[in-house]
């Protein structure tokens, strides 16, 4: 009869498998959002769900060759501003500086783990997870450039409906879809600043898509 995982076992798994926490830390942000995002309460809950995430992405980046000093050095304010932030929601200076801290960050932690992608020539379960993991990340990166964006230059990302295009999550949204080159949003980069940065994500995420399919082959090609 199978014996129920204890927590030393569970430990073990998550130490080896740091890719697949930071996944789904992201994901469980993104459906988090839509119901904590209204509230002061909730907005707490989404900055404690972003201190998990930027904890576990900064696991990842140590577990990789890349100087884990950046990270901690970047990512230990962006989680001090992420509380205030929190805290005092309609301070713009403070949503500025954590925008500009948050983005570098993330951007670092997706260049290590992609460099963890390819630091051998055999693909792990955990290089799985850290292919959609290292996507969500960009992905995340570009939102917070998208909201510093907004505040410095007011206007440079207006949507169709009138739903504001303020918030964080609609930022991240447009973000994916950015990325992804699906083009369904209803938000609208109006302002140059806005449409040189959806520009380079566009490109990033096309080549970030082409890089790790070819890889994949590759890898597939060499073991038979």
């Amino acid at each position: 009869m199978p014996h129920a995982p204890t927590a030393d076992s569970l430990a073990r798994r998550a130490s080896r498998h740091p890719s697949a926490l930071l996944l789904t830390a992201q994901l469980t942000a993104v459906v988090a959002y839509p119901f904590l995002d209204q509230t002061r309460v909730g907005a707490a809950v989404l900055g404690v769900i972003s201190m998990v995430a930027v904890g576990l992405a900064i696991g990842v980046v140590r577990s990789t060759p890349a100087l884990s000093v950046v990270a901690v050095a970047v990512g230990l304010p962006a989680v001090v501003l992420t509380l205030v932030e929190a805290a005092t929601p309609d301070t713009q200076w403070v949503a500025l500086v954590s925008a500009l801290l948050h983005a570098p960050f993330y951007f670092y932690v997706a260049y290590s783990t992609i460099k963890y992608l390819f630091h051998d020539d055999r693909v792990t379960t955990d290089e799985l997870y850290a292919i959609g993991a290292a996507f969500t990340v960009v992905a995340w990166g570009f939102a917070y450039l998208y909201v510093a964006v907004e505040i410095v230059f007011p206007g440079s990302i207006e949507p169709v409906a009138a739903s504001g295009a303020g918030r964080f999550f609609d930022m991240l949204f447009f973000s994916f879809t950015n990325l992804t080159s699906v083009g369904l949003s209803d938000i609208l980069p109006v302002g140059d600043h806005a449409r040189s940065l959806v520009i380079l994500e566009q490109v990033a995420g096309v080549l970030y898509v082409a890089m790790v399919i070819s890889r994949l082959v590759a890898m597939t090609v060499r073991n038979r």
